[in-house]
């Protein structure tokens, strides 16, 4: 498990503009399913300071990251509780908040030694990012274990 994963809080996909409650909730996990990573193991509570808990079960490791990044990189939320258990003993992914000046080349420089790894990173962030230079400064991206195949 992850723990508490902070996010930006002014950054991120903006589903309404009053985020608490059951409408955030709802909202939530309309955005999952919406990505299809939607489980119906998956319990998402958002609290009124826009700290989101997700919890569950019968998921992969990967599947799970993507769940938390779902939520996460969503205008409101400050932070994710990780209280989802993963089905697999895959290694747990890296987080990477995205900075000014930030592309997957340089993000895939910085983790893997080689920028042109950066598809391995997209990959990683579907279907979230939709574009390999459609990242913006705020998000949060999963970085993969380093895998010696892939070099």
């Amino acid at each position: 498990m992850f723990g508490m994963i902070p996010f930006v809080k002014m950054a991120g996909r903006g589903l309404g503009k009053i985020f608490k409650g059951k409408d955030a909730e709802d909202a939530l996990k309309k955005e999952v399913k919406d990505l299809g990573l939607a489980k119906d193991e998956i319990d998402i509570h958002v609290d009124d300071n826009g700290k989101v808990s997700v919890k569950g079960k019968g998921v992969t490791q990967e599947m799970k990251e993507k769940i938390i990044l779902a939520v996460g990189n969503v205008e409101g939320v400050g932070e994710v509780e990780d209280g989802i258990e993963a089905s697999d003993d895959a290694p747990a992914s890296e987080f990477h908040t995205v900075v000014s000046g930030d592309t997957l080349w340089a993000i895939s420089k910085r983790y893997y030694n080689k920028g042109s790894r950066y598809k391995e990173i997209f990959e990683a962030n579907r279907p979230m990012l939709k574009h390999p230079d459609k990242i913006y400064v705020g998000q949060v991206l999963r970085i993969p274990a380093d895998n010696a195949e892939s070099v």
